[in-house]
């Protein structure tokens, strides 16, 4: 079957696999880390005092990050009550609406193109994108990044639509459409949502080498406007109400120092990127590098009306890839989904890859044959991993190894169906991340989350409890015992720092509070004759333990 053919036949069963996958089991295990419980208890309390402007945490103002996420979040609580499910269905629906921005772009280039050579480029490029890990990875979590790279795709899809289109009344909707994004992105994660995509725009006409045309010259004078009147939505009326707290906690703390220091704890080489992002492309990590080494063949001189669509698209999608990555490798704090912008990007330079048949003379297999190689030695480790330490339960790992081995023994054997393969490796992605999800993210996520030990106070008669000593790492707490943890005069709740803090504290309170304490230091504080214990749980990392002077 032709690409095309699959493309016509497979689109619309694609984005049915692919909202199926992203929305399922968004509430099948705890809000985990330091970020997911408090972004979705910051949206519970604005939505429970029906505050649209200002983000509180504890009941304490918190100004990280800006306000859409949240918004999101209170529509979605308003729509399905407040759970895990809702608090994650933001970040499904971004994913999706990633997805689909980069098929329309893949689509516009289809049709720009009429020499056939991107035949199923808008389907190939929309697979790659939805089963690229991270993607996946950052749609199941309760996470501003998604959010970001969905409206910072949108706004960019919006710009390269302008670029190929003819028709001057869509091409003005198209500049209307980027610029409205752009506030979005304002609104979805502060100041990158103006740079990456202003920086990707301006790089894209240095590598053409000309200015831009007169219409996109003269949307400045009204497109930012437009950006900034989209993102007064929110920003106006916050920062009315709280003046220089706001400014200087969210654009001069959260901004500025967290990109040219360490502040947050969150240092990586400058190589960092170059690391992350081909983790982050999985399983395309291959093409991607196929794509990249191809650069050098790219014609540079837009002058052929057959040729200078693709490259047109080319030259956006290197700058595309480049600003975002070489913004975030200077930065001082560096977290892998600060690069998630750069994903769909890398799903278009794929997507030019596995657009191409076997017809084509230029093209090889060699990307192809690397990605079942990788799949079958995958799957060969996981199963003698299981097998050797036991820390795997063996039949997750059959569950693990199975996929990858038939969509690598079949791309490795049957090089004659490049399309089957393809669709066989994304499959078996799919199929991995489901098992991963089902059988062993709930155990991994009972280690991590204190869902469970609040859950088992509550029942033991402690639900009026304060809860005092947070670790650092974990912030599950502030969603799940919301309300009752003691905060500090900093905003912030007060960590744990030991066994003779929480004794000194229980003769402060004179009252029975809660504790989360490591299980190393467990018998130090039972053992104190000092204080009266008592043992609520342990989730094999942190015991919860009721502590009241004698």
């Amino acid at each position: 079957m032709q690409p095309s053919t699959l493309a016509k036949r497979g689109t619309l069963f694609l984005f049915l696999v692919v909202i199926g996958f992203y929305f399922y089991g968004l509430g099948h295990f705890p809000l985990l880390g330091p970020d997911e419980p408090r972004y979705a208890q910051v949206a519970r309390e604005m939505f429970l005092r029906r505050d649209f402007v200002t983000p509180t945490l504890g009941g304490h103002v918190w100004f990280e990050k800006p306000a859409l996420l949240y918004w999101m979040m209170m529509a979605s609580y308003k729509l399905f009550g407040v759970s895990e499910w809702a608090a994650r269905f933001p970040a499904a629906l971004s994913g999706v609406l990633t997805v689909t921005a980069v098929f329309f772009i893949g689509r516009k280039a289809e049709q720009t193109y009429s020499a056939g050579r991107l035949a199923a480029y808008s389907f190939w490029s929309a697979l790659a994108t939805a089963t690229s890990l991270g993607i996946i990875v950052f749609s199941r979590a309760a996470s501003f990044d998604i959010i970001l790279t969905m409206t910072i795709t949108w706004a960019l899809a919006f710009f390269i639509i302008y670029e190929f289109e003819e028709n001057s009344s869509v091409r003005r909707r198209c500049l209307v459409g980027f610029y409205a994004f752009i506030g979005l992105a304002l609104l979805a994660k502060g100041l990158v949502g103006l740079v990456i995509p202003v920086g990707v725009v301006g790089l894209y006409y240095l590598f053409r080498r000309r200015l831009p045309d007169r219409d996109a010259l003269m949307s400045l004078f009204w497109g930012i406007p437009l950006a900034l009147a989209v993102a007064a939505i929110w920003y106006a009326p916050v920062i009315w109400k709280h003046g220089w707290l706001f400014v200087d906690q969210f654009f001069v703390q959260q901004h500025f120092a967290r990109y040219v220091t360490n502040k947050y704890r969150h240092p990586g080489p400058l190589y960092y990127y170059l690391i992350v992002i081909p983790l982050l492309a999985l399983p395309w990590s291959v093409f991607l590098i196929e794509g990249i080494v191809s650069i050098r063949t790219w014609r540079w001189r837009l002058d052929d009306p057959l040729i200078d669509p693709i490259n047109k698209l080319r030259l956006f999608v290197l700058a595309w890839l480049a600003v975002p990555l070489v913004f975030f490798s200077f930065s001082g704090s560096k977290l892998p989904g600060y690069i998630l912008p750069v994903l769909p990007a890398v799903a278009l330079m794929v997507g030019e890859r596995l657009s191409r048949d076997k017809s084509d003379a230029g093209n090889s297999n060699w990307a192809i044959r690397a990605t079942a190689a990788m799949f079958v030695v995958s799957a060969s480790l996981t199963v003698a991993y299981a097998s050797r330490t036991g820390n795997l339960p063996l039949r997750l790992a059959l569950m693990i190894a199975v996929p990858l081995c038939v969509a690598g023994g079949f791309a490795l054997l049957s090089t004659r169906w490049r399309p089957a393969s393809i669709l066989l490796i994304a499959g078996a992605t799919l199929v991995v991340v489901l098992s991963v999800l089902i059988y062993a993210a709930p155990a991994f996520a009972e280690l991590e989350s204190t869902k469970h030990l609040i859950q088992l106070a509550d029942a033991r008669g402690y639900s009026k409890a304060a809860i005092y000593g947070l670790e650092r790492g974990d912030r599950t707490p502030e969603f799940y015992a919301a309300g009752r943890l003691v905060y500090g005069a900093d905003g912030e709740p007060i960590l744990y720092e030991g066994p003779s803090q929480v004794i000194d504290e229980s003769y402060t309170r004179g009252e029975t509070f809660l504790v989360f304490v490591p299980l190393q230091e467990l018998d130090q504080l039972t053992g104190s004759k000092s204080v009266q214990t008592d043992l609520l749980g342990t989730n094999g990392r942190v015991a919860l333990v009721a502590v009241r002077a004698r």
